[in-house]
């Protein structure tokens, strides 16, 4: 594992949380798998929304370019996920190990946050955790948004994983950045601010990710919640075309659209004023 440099990544992490609104505060929740780190803004009385990051070296602070425009009708309640690169510090002897794990600490920190229900939007794996808290927990949620959801209606392809097995074996700033490059097409498009985020998390120390089996379909389409459905066009993840068809036949409520000329890990990051225009509609004002 690469040498993990402490001060680089908590700069490199206060740099990316500046391009948040003014507004941004930082609140530390405890729950029974530890202490969740949340980055918040929005007015404290608009309808809130839960925002899950995906895995490997993301973190809340990446939803930055859209923070701005979705807190104009939402508290905006941005995740570090427990035992990820973040700022959340999971319990020395409880931390998720299984979905419903994940379910209990979603519920946990809806409650210390004050909040009964909630949107939520995820990315990649975060969308992953955010589909399974539907399924187990549907009361506590309105509405749902996926961002190139992994593992939940299609697998990885095999150039994907093959391309991240160096950067899984050993992380180190150098392998993070190429894959990056190769998964977006170029470092050209993506804000140096994030991928310097990105390169900091390698060797983090880091808690060993729940994983598991995709949501079953029978489950999937017993689903009575509007979901939206985004998958990058771009994506190296997956087959992009195979996660809309699979998605749109499963899920009853479902809105399923590509968005054309991004990768999977530049999603959140590209094409801000679009993407934020597509989620704030599908959100709405936030009345029931």
């Amino acid at each position: 594992m690469g040498r993990y440099d402490g001060d680089a990544f908590e700069a490199a992490y206060d740099k990316v949380t500046a391009k948040w609104p003014a507004d941004r505060e930082a609140l530390r929740v405890p729950t029974p798998f530890g202490t969740t780190y949340v980055n918040a803004c929005g007015p404290a009385d608009a309808p809130p929304l839960v925002l899950l990051p995906g895995g490997g070296g993301a973190t809340s602070a990446s939803w930055y370019a859209q923070a701005a425009p979705l807190a104009r009708t939402r508290r905006v309640l941005a995740v570090d996920l427990l035992g990820a690169p973040g700022r959340s510090e999971p319990a020395a002897d409880r931390h998720p190990r299984t979905v419903a794990d994940f379910t209990a600490w979603l519920d946990a920190l809806l409650d210390g946050l004050g909040v009964t229900r909630a949107d939520f939007g995820g990315h990649s794996y975060g969308a992953w955790i955010a589909l399974h808290h539907a399924l187990r927990a549907p009361e506590r949620m309105r509405r749902l948004f996926l961002l190139d959801p992994t593992q939940c209606f299609a697998g990885f392809k095999a150039a994907y994983l093959l391309h991240a097995l160096p950067m899984l074996l050993r992380p180190t700033p150098g392998r993070v950045r190429a894959f990056l490059e190769w998964e977006t097409g170029g470092a050209g498009a993506l804000d140096p601010d994030w991928l310097r985020l990105q390169e900091a998390a390698a060797g983090f120390p880091a808690i060993r990710p729940v994983t598991g089996p995709r949501p079953a379909p029978d489950a999937l389409r017993a689903l009575n919640m509007p979901v939206l459905l985004l998958v990058a066009a771009n994506s190296r993840t997956h087959d992009t075309y195979d996660v809309t068809r699979r998605a749109g036949g499963l899920l009853p409520l479902a809105e399923t659209d590509v968005v054309p000329g991004v990768s999977h890990h530049a999603l959140p990051q590209s094409a801000p004023g679009e993407l934020a225009r597509r989620l704030s509609e599908f959100l709405g004002d936030g009345r029931e």
